[in-house]
């Protein structure tokens, strides 16, 4: 049985797993991601990959990274929640494990992992959007991933949605995921929980009693429980969402959407309000086939899957 490790790396953890041919985890680690260090990211990975050697037999390592990546699946060209810029972690890692290594873009890998794993019959035609600390993409067409002609196609988290608005770490203002990913969820919870601390006790008792205190696991606990600020916050996340997709349906015509990040973990609770904003935004909604709207059944495992699968290829 051919087993391979699969590393998914984002902006705040390492996950990292030994996956058989079926797709199945064997075993999983994580780790918090070090700060924006190569050297110090390059040594979890490589101290991860060691630690699972010692115990199977391994064929190679796939790597998931949350940036951009080149057509050889060798280089970070850039990542803009790091601060990387023209990182070889292939030869970096590949030169301390003794293993064949793979880099793929995390929400590309996370794509194909849904796309082959996921247990359910997807369409030929799938576009994967993770809504993580910040927002990636991955384009399945005529069952083969889709990468463009340079490895960095399906970077919709840096579209422009708002014109000279906020910040983004890669340089530009405006990106979608400063508005639609989970760092753009805690920052809204926060402010309202500043403007409207009487409605927001429920969310503020989660966290240290301020609206700094609050995190992302917070907003979702706080939502389900009723707070309205979490629910505010939520409302806005996914009107930028749905919006986003919908522009994607204009432009690409996919038979399904495969919700997945971290985000995703809101369930229905996220997949009903951005379907509604969907509707309320698609060109045409009347009158076209309407893709479907779903969560990603792997979860967070996806992107861990996909790599390790695509090391094998």
């Amino acid at each position: 049985m051919a087993l391979a490790i699969g590393i998914d790396i984002g902006g705040t953890k390492i996950a990292g797993g030994v996956v058989d041919a079926e797709g199945n985890i064997l075993q999983s680690d994580r780790r918090g991601t070090p700060s924006r260090s190569a050297e110090a990211l390059e040594a979890v990975v490589v101290d991860l990959v060691n630690e699972y050697k010692s115990e199977y037999e391994i064929s190679s390592v796939g790597i998931g990274f949350a940036g951009f990546i080149d057509e050889l699946r060798s280089r970070v060209l850039i990542a803009p929640n790091l601060g990387w810029k023209d990182e070889p972690l292939k030869l970096a890692i590949e030169s301390k494990v003794g293993l064949p290594v793979v880099v793929e873009n995390d929400a590309n890998a996370a794509a194909w992992g849904e796309y082959k794993f996921g247990g359910i019959k997807l369409p030929k035609d799938m576009v994967c959007v993770t809504v993580g600390t910040g927002i990636g993409g991955g384009l399945v067409f005529d069952g083969a991933l889709f990468r463009g002609a340079h490895g960095v196609a399906a970077e919709f988290g840096h579209m422009n949605v708002e014109p000279g608005g906020r910040l983004c770490a890669c340089g530009n203002r405006g990106c979608w995921e400063q508005y639609a990913s989970g760092n753009a969820l805690v920052r809204e919870a926060r402010l309202l929980a500043a403007e409207r601390r009487n409605e927001a006790q429920i969310l503020l008792d989660l966290g240290d009693g301020t609206p700094e205190g609050v995190q992302g696991q917070h907003v979702t606990i706080a939502a389900r429980k009723g707070d309205p600020v979490a629910l505010a916050a939520f409302d806005s996340l996914a009107r930028w969402l749905g919006q986003g997709i919908a522009d994607l349906t204009s432009l690409l015509d996919p038979g399904c959407f495969v919700i997945g990040g971290g985000v995703s973990e809101a369930g229905d609770f996220l997949l009903g309000a951005t379907r509604r904003a969907f509707m309320a935004s698609l060109s045409g909604r009347e009158m076209r086939p309407l893709p479907e709207i779903r969560l990603a059944v792997l979860g967070n495992k996806a992107g861990l899957v996909g790599a390790a699968d695509l090391s094998r290829h």
